[in-house]
């Protein structure tokens, strides 16, 4: 496979929209993404009850949504098995689209971001299709192509209760014309099956998701540790472009916090012909390892443009961050100032 790198910089993918500044996954969040300069805006896809892909984080609609504020919808809360755990409240296939379109979205972490719950309640939950038109009208508007990365959102679960989100998302590829290797599109998941099937079926990019400690669901023979080896990244590329990874798996940290040099992992996976994504970078300093927090509030803004360079300068491929702005001003700042290659462990 060929490295899916056609930018002079890493990509800047706007998680979930400019989400660390606008409630995540509405038209406010990628709209200011757009505008920020990012290359992609993430959408996160579960169903309607209706079988229409549907823009939300989680199938679980209660943090992000004002449903539990609605009494008509009060008895639709329930407790389900979701990947071996327990959860309890709303669930967007339990609603028709019409239903979903009533609600309006909230911000999900209101302590750490009030300036973005301020916004809560003004807009509506977003289709997939509504996400392609905003990058269509965002590429028009700046004159760059706006691609778009979406990630499947648990599709053995609903694939249990009779969808096939592989189906929809492929019938949309294939009506966009998005099936070419040169798409502008990412597909990514947590699961390994939804993207061995795609990639019988198309060449559009498709990204292996990877947690720090938490196997693939379904794969009990798959370990992080494996597949983050030489061997398992050559696995990988047998049906994925690319990795994303959670950013510790390439600059791990010690027990107070603080930044370990590098790993292997994107000499390896380079190596493999995959492209590396890292996530998520975001601007609090409970998100930041020690020495770039800047004082003892966990919701102040720390030095996210330093983590932004070590990542950088660690010679990834693409950004997952809620502060897109923010990445693409990090790497013009790294431009002006000479890379400093970080040290390897050596091992991955």
């Amino acid at each position: 496979m060929s490295l899916p790198r056609p930018f002079d910089r890493p990509l800047v993918i706007a998680h979930r929209g400019a989400s660390g500044e606008r409630p995540e996954h509405t038209r406010a969040a990628y709209e200011l993404a757009i505008d920020q300069g990012c290359d992609f805006i993430e959408p996160d896809l579960v169903m309607s009850r209706d079988g229409v892909l549907v823009v939300r984080h989680e199938n679980g609609i209660g943090e992000t949504t004002d449903v539990a504020d609605r009494p008509p919808f009060a008895d639709r809360r329930k407790s389900i098995e979701l990947e071996g755990r327990t959860v309890t409240g709303w669930f967007a296939e339990d609603f028709t689209l019409d239903e979903l379109k009533s609600l309006r979205a909230r911000e999900r972490l209101p302590m750490l971001r009030p300036g973005s719950a301020a916004l809560d309640g003004q807009e509506p939950i977003l289709t997939f299709d509504e996400v392609i038109e905003l990058a269509r009208a965002g590429s028009a508007r700046t004159g760059r192509t706006i691609g778009v990365y979406p990630e499947l959102k648990h599709p053995s679960h609903l694939r249990s209760l009779g969808f096939d989100p592989e189906a929809a998302l492929l019938a949309v590829l294939e009506r966009e014309g998005w099936t070419g290797a040169e798409a502008p599109v990412f597909v990514q998941c947590f699961e390994v099956g939804p993207l061995e099937r795609l990639s019988r079926r198309i060449d559009t990019p498709r990204i292996q998701l990877m947690e720090a400690f938490k196997p693939p669901f379904g794969r009990p023979d798959l370990t992080i540790a494996g597949m983050t080896t030489p061997q398992g990244l050559a696995r990988i590329a047998t049906y994925a472009t690319g990795v994303g990874v959670e950013k510790t798996l390439v600059i791990p940290r010690d027990d107070q916090g603080r930044s370990l040099p590098s790993t292997r992992l994107v000499e390896d996976a380079h190596a493999a012909g995959l492209a590396v994504h890292v996530w998520t970078l975001r601007a609090e300093n409970v998100f930041l390892p020690t020495e770039l927090r800047r004082g003892d509030d966990p919701a102040g803004r720390g030095d996210l443009e330093g983590e932004m360079k070590a990542f950088y300068e660690a010679g990834i491929d693409g950004v997952f961050s809620d502060f897109p702005g923010d990445a693409v001003k990090a790497w013009s700042s790294l431009l002006s100032d000479p890379p400093r290659p970080r040290p390897s462990t050596g091992s991955g």
